[in-house]
């Protein structure tokens, strides 16, 4: 819940710099309501600010949004819904989302993160999208505010303790993409960088496998992870 209410009051700045870049609040709020994506909603806007086409606008959302399309391949096997929760978990699948889920310990639990992450995050973005749209003309500078940060600090320290209990391999690997995403970002388009930083994790196919060997007879297997019978992610 705390998560979800840091992340949505993100949607100040969002709806600021819809409106700014000449969004109606109506329309604002429809992408934050059907898009729910916030790296893909500012390229789409931070394009049409800066004179470019709607085309490119949608082009550069669709690639920073692709990654979700990769969270969403794990999340259907750690939560196990079927049917119309599957489609409308569909909508749900994002940064924050998968890596509250992805940190428990069972499907149950997985499915409380998912779900109670998902329902206050996405109501505070819409929110704060029309708070902040209707506050443009009455507010200067609201990056001031300093909101743009919020989400990728607490993204952050989700990874950290993934990071920290994971050895040299998740450093390299971290560091690895953060190193070519920030080389990338001056002379690719926008969410190229984030796609090629992806390939860092190639790595951890080269050299032996970091999983624990597998239980003798004398060591049954325990059922831990989001599902009985499932590896950790």
């Amino acid at each position: 819940m705390g998560i979800g209410v840091a992340v949505g009051a993100a949607g100040l700045a969002f709806g600021t710099a819809a409106v700014a870049a000449g969004l109606s609040p109506a329309q604002s709020v429809f992408m934050s309501l059907f898009m729910f994506t916030g790296a893909s909603q500012f390229a789409l806007v931070g394009v049409v600010a800066g004179g470019g086409s709607l085309v490119a606008g949608a082009a550069g959302a669709l690639l920073l949004g692709a990654r979700n399309t990769l969270y969403g391949l794990r999340l259907a096997d750690v939560l196990g819904w079927r049917g119309a929760r599957r489609a409308l978990a569909a909508h749900g699948v994002i940064d924050e989302t998968t890596a509250v889920t992805l940190a428990q310990p069972d499907r149950e639990s997985a499915r409380t993160a998912f779900a109670t992450t998902y329902a206050v995050l996405g109501s505070f973005w819409v929110v704060t999208t029309l708070v902040g749209a209707l506050a443009t003309e009455r507010v200067s500078d609201i990056g001031a505010f300093g909101l743009d940060a919020v989400g990728p600090a607490i993204f952050l320290a989700l990874l950290w303790p993934r990071l920290r209990e994971g050895g040299g391999r998740n450093w390299l690997i971290a560091g690895a993409g953060a190193g070519l995403a920030l080389a990338a970002t001056p002379l690719l388009p926008a969410g190229v960088p984030v796609l090629l930083a992806a390939s860092a994790a190639l790595i951890a196919l080269a050299g032996p496998s970091a999983d624990p060997p597998a239980p003798t007879a004398a060591e049954p297997a325990s059922g831990s992870g989001p599902a009985s019978g499932e590896a950790r992610p």
